[in-house]
């Protein structure tokens, strides 16, 4: 009898210890919130071409706001503590607004950023654990889509270029796409077998580069660009569910 009764209790010790594991072939699905705060440096605002008017447009800048978006992820466990995991989800909306003599223009313009990312996860601890902490490394790939430049900036441009002769020149904007590392540091837990919830902060040192090209009434075309650093930090609150 009591040999029985310490074998009931070894298990009951051993299904207690795996009740919140993810282990070695676990598979996580998450979903959350991220929010995206750039801790953005722009430069002024720069003519490339024509040579005869190239060089710094002075006294310009920009600003870059924050974005909010739904991100997903999946991530799979090779050993207890190794897991790889990607992200993506619903392209967050950048607005670009001036600086500096650009202030009173206030939005110059808006993209979708798209950043999906691969992140290689070393979890803390046993599975059996409720709380793991976890670091990542990764590498994302970062480009963007749906640009657009308001009106009153693409008048202002056109202004500028010309000497005030004219407002009418339209520009077109394309943003440079990168491959960046990602920095990543979080924990998870587990509330059952099943379910958890997760707290994250990454780091993206990003830079890239805004490309316009004006095009005036005249059809004589200007091209300009300026760079900025991005530098987001992701924040993440979501939600876990573990096959």
């Amino acid at each position: 009898m009591k040999v029985l009764t310490g074998i009931m209790g070894a298990a009951m010790l051993l299904a207690g210890a795996s009740a919140y594991a993810d282990q070695a072939g676990s598979i996580v699905l998450g979903a959350g919130w991220y929010r995206l705060s750039p801790q953005e440096k722009g430069e002024p605002l720069r003519i490339t071409s024509p040579s005869a008017i190239a060089g710094e447009v002075p006294n310009t800048g920009s600003s870059v706001g924050n974005a909010n978006t739904l991100g997903l992820t999946v991530e799979y466990f090779i050993t207890n503590q190794i897991a790889v995991e990607a992200v993506f989800g619903i392209p967050p909306r950048y607005h670009l607004q001036g600086a500096k003599s650009l202030e009173p223009v206030g939005e110059l313009g808006s993209a979708k950023q798209y950043s999906p990312s691969v992140l290689l996860r070393y979890h803390f601890g046993e599975p059996s654990q409720r709380l793991r902490p976890f670091v990542g490394v990764g590498v994302s790939r970062v480009w963007y889509g749906d640009v657009k430049l308001t009106d009153r900036f693409q008048g202002v441009l056109s202004s500028r270029f010309t000497g005030g002769a004219t407002s009418a020149g339209r520009t077109d904007a394309d943003i440079d796409s990168k491959f960046v590392p990602v920095f990543n540091i979080g924990a998870g837990y587990k509330i059952n077998e099943r379910w958890g919830v997760g707290v994250s902060m990454s780091y993206l040192p990003l830079r890239t580069t805004i490309n316009l090209k004006t095009t005036l009434p005249t059809g004589a075309v200007i091209e300009s660009e300026t760079k900025t650093k991005l530098n987001p930090i992701v924040t993440v609150v979501g939600v876990t569910y573990t096959f």
